[in-house]
């Protein structure tokens, strides 16, 4: 599997190491940042044979022959808007920056335009009344509103498709023959889409005792479907097998800052005054991966949430570890969210 990141090299690295970088990885591309991890420029074997043309020695650094202007993508840009801005433009690589321009990743038109699959199962939680959204989702279930031109969980359907994924779980409860009739057997998308009816609601973790027992031994991702993100679910996928956990949960950073100054006491003494702190929390943002043992003991038709499943989990010694998302990420959860989400697809999802 590549690794962009050894494709990195420091603005004071020489030619000799850029060269170095080419040969032993396959992405034919260096990255050249500076002490901020910043990218200020890229070198491939076209700009080291134009610095040899020029007399220049393998002691040279890198920003002598770096491309300083290079194409560069947004961490909220999908696969296909850079697969379209690659082959409008002529170019095999394009490095992945964040809001400050450092270097958070990199596409290869290689990679792209290869066709993943993955056997893991995925299961889509439906079965909400979505309450908060009041008269919106009085007549139809919240994840089969439309966020632009689609229904939020066919947004969220096509990005795990587009990701290799084809085996899905829809749960259902309010309004289910609605999701049945729109998604089918999911071959109109070429995958397997079956549905896991709740007769009563049981809850974000009762929901999976439900699931058949011959699935294969794979994690299974689970997410709510009223969920707008931009996660990148193999590299999900990978951090939960590389870590060696028994589930990873996603976890968003939230700010809140108290609006007074906040006293600080040791008995009756006050120590310091600190105005209008921010306190910062990662928050559940309602996707995971589970290991199968993780599930399996879930009683059929009990009622269980996520956080209940988890903390017995963590009781019984279990490794639960958590993916920071720095993604894009809405949850739809109120009319505000709903009306944000409606400029967001047009501006996040290209």
């Amino acid at each position: 599997m590549f690794n962009w990141k050894k494709t990195i090299l420091n603005q004071s690295a020489s030619i000799k190491e850029a060269i170095q970088v080419l040969n032993d990885e396959a992405l034919h591309i260096v990255l050249v940042v500076d002490d901020a991890q910043k990218l200020i420029g890229t070198v491939t074997d076209g700009d080291i044979r134009r610095g040899l043309m020029l007399h220049l020695t393998l002691d040279t650094i890198v920003s002598e022959i770096m491309f300083t202007e290079p194409t560069v993508a947004g961490v909220n840009d999908g696969h296909k808007y850079i697969l379209q801005k690659m082959n409008e433009l002529g170019i095999m690589q394009i490095p992945i920056v964040d809001a400050g321009g450092k270097i958070v990743g990199l596409e290869t038109l290689q990679i792209l335009q290869e066709k993943k699959r993955s056997d893991n199962p995925v299961v889509l939680m439906a079965g909400g009344f979505g309450k908060r959204l009041e008269d919106l989702t009085e007549h139809i279930p919240k994840p089969m509103l439309n966020v632009g031109s689609q229904p939020i969980l066919e947004i969220i359907l096509k990005q795990f498709i587009d990701a290799g994924f084809h085996h899905f779980f829809i749960s259902t409860h309010f309004k289910a023959k609605i999701l049945q009739d729109h998604f089918g057997d999911g071959s109109d998308w070429d995958v397997s889409i079956q549905y896991i009816h709740e007769e009563k609601p049981l809850g974000t973790a009762g929901v999976l005792g439900l699931l058949p027992k011959n699935l294969p031994n794979l994690p299974i991702i689970l997410m709510n479907g009223d969920l707008l993100t931009k996660v990148d679910f193999l590299e999900l996928l990978s951090f939960h097998r590389e870590n060696d956990g028994d589930a990873t949960i996603c976890g968003r950073e939230h700010s809140f800052q108290v609006p007074y100054g906040v006293i600080k006491m040791e008995g009756h003494c006050i120590k310091n005054i600190v105005e209008k702190p921010v306190h910062k929390f990662f928050i559940n943002s309602g996707i995971y991966v589970l290991n199968p043992d993780f599930i399996s003991m879930i009683d059929v038709g009990s009622y269980l949430d996520m956080p209940q499943l988890l903390s017995l989990r963590i009781n019984e010694n279990k490794k639960i570890n958590m993916f920071p998302l720095h993604e894009y990420w809405l949850d739809i959860g109120q009319k505000e969210q709903f009306n944000q989400a409606q400029i967001d697809i047009q501006e996040v999802f290209k």
